[in-house]
């Protein structure tokens, strides 16, 4: 399988910036945890679109930023980001960052899910957190 990062919008009109120069972040995120790059997709998409997809799949009846769902099989990373931008641009506020930022903060956080790590405990998220922050400052863009 060919490495590749594709982005996709369902529904909605949504610009990413930078999105030539996101793929070799990702790859270079992957390779750096001795991963290989295998297809991700970003699929950015509104706030019921990813909460019908919460629902039927997860099980869960809430909002949320991302699901990633995760294909990666003998060390080559794969899946499915789908990031809701309406919470992405809800969470810039909240923490008074750019949207920009919140954006490449959610799409290094899915990356972090498909090579392995969690969120659901606080020593988990303190280390996905650490590893989102250190991820964040490679980016060369």
């Amino acid at each position: 399988m060919n490495p590749s990062v594709r982005f996709h919008k369902e529904g909605l009109k949504f610009y990413l910036s930078n999105s030539t120069f996101i793929p070799g972040w990702i790859y270079k995120t992957i390779k750096q945890e001795n991963k290989q790059p295998g297809e991700i997709n970003f699929i950015f998409c509104s706030d019921e679109y990813l909460l019908k997809i919460n629902r039927e799949h997860l099980k869960h009846d809430y909002y949320t930023d991302i699901i990633t769902f995760d294909y990666s099989e003998k060390g080559s990373i794969s899946g499915d980001i789908y990031i809701s931008v309406d919470r992405i641009r809800d969470n810039a506020k909240t923490y008074h960052v750019t949207l920009k930022n919140e954006v490449q903060r959610v799409i290094i956080h899915g990356v972090l899910h498909l090579l392995g790590y969690l969120d659901k405990t606080p020593s988990q998220k303190k280390l996905m957190t650490h590893k989102e922050d250190f991820y964040l400052s490679l980016r060369a863009f």
